[in-house]
């Protein structure tokens, strides 16, 4: 049996390469890619602490979470779609439809 600090390991190393490439990239889908990296990285640690502990509470919220992440990406991929349509492009650089 693989212990706990191996998912923890695993998680925080996933969890970090979805913040760096938020932080450093300016293509909309990679940036999207990485928070859905970053919410499984989340959804792997609870898992695990949940097994660990022997409660499925934390395996309920795993599935509320999928859920969420479902919806979020539905919802994202149409405002990235509906950008591309406008621009031609998900640089995030060249998107100012929040300036004045």
């Amino acid at each position: 049996m693989i212990e706990i600090d191996w998912y923890l390991a695993l998680s925080a190393v996933l969890f970090t390469i979805g913040l760096i490439g938020v932080l450093i990239r300016k293509n909309a889908i990679v940036i999207f890619m990485c928070v859905e990296l970053m919410l499984n990285a989340v959804n792997l640690t609870l898992i695990s602490f949940s097994s660990f502990h022997g409660d499925v509470t934390g395996q309920i919220l795993v599935f509320f979470s999928l859920a969420v992440a479902a919806a979020e990406a539905v919802i994202g991929l149409a405002i990235i779609l509906a950008i591309f349509r406008n621009n031609l492009s998900v640089d995030i650089t060249q998107v100012n439809l929040l300036r004045w």
